[in-house]
């Protein structure tokens, strides 16, 4: 069995961040420059998150490679976490945002796409009604209001440790019984917790009671855990919920946005679920920023109704860029060329060979350890049987030994995602990157022994 210890990992984490700092002469130097006028040296504060000695400053993303300013490649398998889920510049989109872009980028005016964009999201989701905005957040923060207005009521509900982009709405947790707003909240200063419920995953019992008095107009889910790690559903948990969202009147909204992963017509329809509204952003335009969500024929008929009586002027929805012309052709080229039965046919087998490649390292070395694995997307988790909460998946993360990781993958031509383990196979991917991403995961492992 393998045996160490915190002094060891933190040695080695020192010699990899010596290691990065001695082979990124270039990256260093535009680091000072980027100091100069961002905040922390990036344009967006997430970008800190690798946690690295230097952020990472790239020349190119192509397919499923990266290239730095010092001209290292990577094998990407973090993949923008997740938003070129289906490779950077799909050559499909690419040469879409390239002819639509001398034809007008944005307009507030649908254009002669549009309808094939309704028809492809219908076709691919099996619902008949849909909207376009910029990311998952803004379709999230849609669907909270519009399962508000028609319902007449003020609650929502969510899983405790969700994800769904930075919507203050669900930006909640369960502690000690009560619900509170998040820890880390910049400058907010409404109360949200007031307005939610919040239930674990696969406590049936938890979200029966939190049904109950019929006073919760939406839960808003992803069919899978993905911020805390992943933690999967219990079998026949979602045909629960399905039943509990209906006898009490709760709309059911399923956030597909990570879970496209998992087929061409993401999780949901998977396991058979029917929800009220979906949503998914991030890749289904192929990286152009665009989310959507769509909706049953008769959530649009209670919809319109809303729309008829109330004042004209601002909806508290929608973006002027939503929608714009650009997005519309990313989206026709994403749905139509790039998310294919052959392209999802190869992600879910090669991500099945990564997945069984680490089960079989950690077996050989008699690890607490195990994989789990959503479609293309695997974790590598720090326990030995799957979580049953995002609250016992949080509890086993090790972020010492996570951060070695990354860094000492990363130094050897592999990036993974660096909020938690997470490994993401795309259309682009190959054989050879897994296998480099196996043999260096075995080198990490014999060295920590």
């Amino acid at each position: 069995m393998l045996v160490f210890d915190g002094s060891s990992v933190a040695a080695l984490l020192r010699r990899e961040q010596r290691c990065m700092v001695h082979e990124h002469p270039e990256t260093l130097r535009r680091d000072k420059a980027l100091r100069q006028h961002w905040l922390n040296g990036v344009p967006m504060h997430w970008m800190t998150d690798w946690q690295l000695p230097t952020p990472l400053i790239l020349r190119e993303a192509s397919g499923s490679t990266l290239v730095d300013v010092d001209g290292r490649s990577y094998a990407d398998f973090c993949l923008g976490d997740t938003g070129a889920m289906f490779g950077h510049s799909p050559p499909a989109v690419a040469a879409a945002l390239q002819h639509q872009a001398a034809h007008g980028l944005t307009c507030m005016l649908p254009t002669e796409q549009t309808a094939r964009v309704g028809e492809l999201l219908a076709e691919r989701f099996a619902l008949p009604f849909w909207q376009i905005t910029q990311t998952a957040t803004d379709a999230n923060r849609a669907v909270l209001r519009w399962a508000r207005a028609i319902t007449g009521r003020q609650l929502i509900l969510v899983f405790d440790g969700c994800y769904h982009g930075s919507l203050e709405d669900t930006l909640v947790r369960l502690e000690q019984g009560r619900v509170v707003t998040r820890p880390g909240q910049i400058g907010q200063v409404a109360d949200f917790a007031s307005h939610a419920r919040v239930v674990e995953f696969n406590d049936v019992t938890a979200l029966e009671a939190a049904l109950a008095d019929n006073a919760v107009a939406c839960l808003l889910a992803e069919p899978v855990m993905t911020n805390a790690g992943m933690v999967l559903p219990e079998p026949g948990f979602w045909n629960q919920v399905r039943e509990l969202c209906s006898r009490h009147g709760t709309l059911l909204a399923i956030d597909e946005t990570h879970t496209l992963s998992s087929g061409p017509r993401g999780h949901a329809q998977r396991l058979g679920l029917q929800a009220d509204f979906l949503i998914a952003g991030k890749a289904i335009a192929g990286g152009m920023p665009t989310a959507v969500y769509g909706f049953t024929a008769d959530l649009a008929r209670r919809m319109e109704r809303v729309l008829e009586t109330k004042p004209s002027g601002h909806s508290g929805m929608g973006t002027t860029l939503s929608a714009n012309a650009l997005a519309t052709a990313a989206l026709v080229a994403c749905l139509q060329d790039v998310m294919t039965d052959a392209a999802y046919a190869h992600m879910l087998s090669l991500s099945a060979t990564l997945a069984e490649g680490l089960r079989k390292r950690i077996s050989n070395r008699a690890l607490p350890w195990h994989v789990t694995s959503v479609g293309a997307r695997s974790e590598l988790v720090f326990t030995p049987t799957p979580a049953r909460t995002a609250r016992q998946s949080l509890a086993a993360a090790s972020p010492e030994l996570e951060r070695l990781l990354h860094l000492y993958l990363l130094n050897r031509g592999v990036l993974v995602t660096p909020f938690h383990n997470m490994m993401l196979v795309s259309p682009a991917t190959t054989d050879a990157q897994v296998q480099s991403l196996l043999d260096h995961f075995d080198e990490f492992l014999h060295e920590l022994s």
